[in-house]
């Protein structure tokens, strides 16, 4: 089976180098928003107060094709908000996700007290200086696709620049490249070679994660009681885009889903 991953990063160097010769760092560095302060994903994930749930905005992807070609960004992120999200991903690649930079910025420009998760296959510093400069507040790191060495590297880089850290795992040895500079470690239940799902594969990992890292469950959750299972397993934060994006109307899915899921912890 064709390796998904290795086309998509490969593919990221080549666009990475492109946009190094479209805008330089300098021209980065004086973004207005390259100077804001950012939020804390991980503290707005440990706030009992709020959902955990991280809401992403994604286009389409490489296994479904489509997902939703007929919603706005604004809109989507703002109801994710209103009705309580405890943070938002926004998928920044173009050729693979449908996204842009341009996703991004416009989710910022309408959530200015909710953190953002740059989401995209980040291999290089200019990226990270980017997500700064479109206002992310979190940048994703996949351990899938980067040595130990790479991890280490562009974590400092990031929490140099004031962004925090979200490394995603899939198996266990890959708990290894966590840093003191990664805050948010992510379990990432769909196998990235081949966009096959396990739900389990958050709870068999969670005891395995390092103390003192906010624990994230990625891909697969489509029901509350997952997230009731997921809690129980000690879990902050809940990354859920393709349940909520595929509804014809995801900010009204996602409206019920959190009234949902209250009624339940509240048992």
């Amino acid at each position: 089976m064709k390796n998904i991953l290795t086309e998509i990063v490969a593919h990221k160097h080549t666009e990475v180098a492109a946009r190094k010769q479209q805008r330089s760092v300098a021209e980065l560095e004086q973004v207005s928003w390259f100077k804001r302060t950012p939020l804390s994903l991980a503290h707005f994930l440990q706030d009992p107060g709020k959902t955990g749930i991280i809401a992403e905005f994604k286009r389409r992807s490489p296994s479904k094709g489509i997902i939703n070609g007929d919603v706005t960004v604004q809109d989507v992120t703002m109801a994710y908000t209103r009705y309580g999200a405890s943070g938002l991903s926004v998928l920044t690649d173009e050729k693979f996700f449908g996204g842009s930079s341009d996703d991004l910025q416009q989710a910022r420009a309408v959530n200015n007290n909710t953190p953002i998760l740059r989401k995209d296959f980040i291999i290089d510093e200019y990226q990270i200086l980017e997500a700064k400069a479109i206002g992310a507040d979190v940048i994703l790191l996949i351990a899938e696709c980067l040595t130990k060495e790479e991890v280490k590297h562009l974590a400092a880089f990031a929490n140099n620049l004031g962004l925090e850290v979200l490394l995603e795992v899939h198996s266990g040895d890959q708990l290894d490249k966590v840093t003191d500079h990664i805050q948010l470690v992510g379990v990432n239940n769909r196998d990235l070679t081949t966009f096959k799902v396990d739900f389990n594969r958050s709870c068999e990992l969670a005891a395995h994660i390092p103390d003192g890292k906010c624990k994230v469950a990625e891909s697969g959750i489509s029901n509350t009681d997952a997230i009731v299972t997921l809690k129980q397993a000690g879990f902050n934060g809940f990354l859920i885009g393709e349940f909520f994006m595929k509804q014809e109307n995801p900010p009204r899915a996602f409206e019920n889903f959190v009234t949902e899921l209250a009624d339940k912890l509240a048992k």
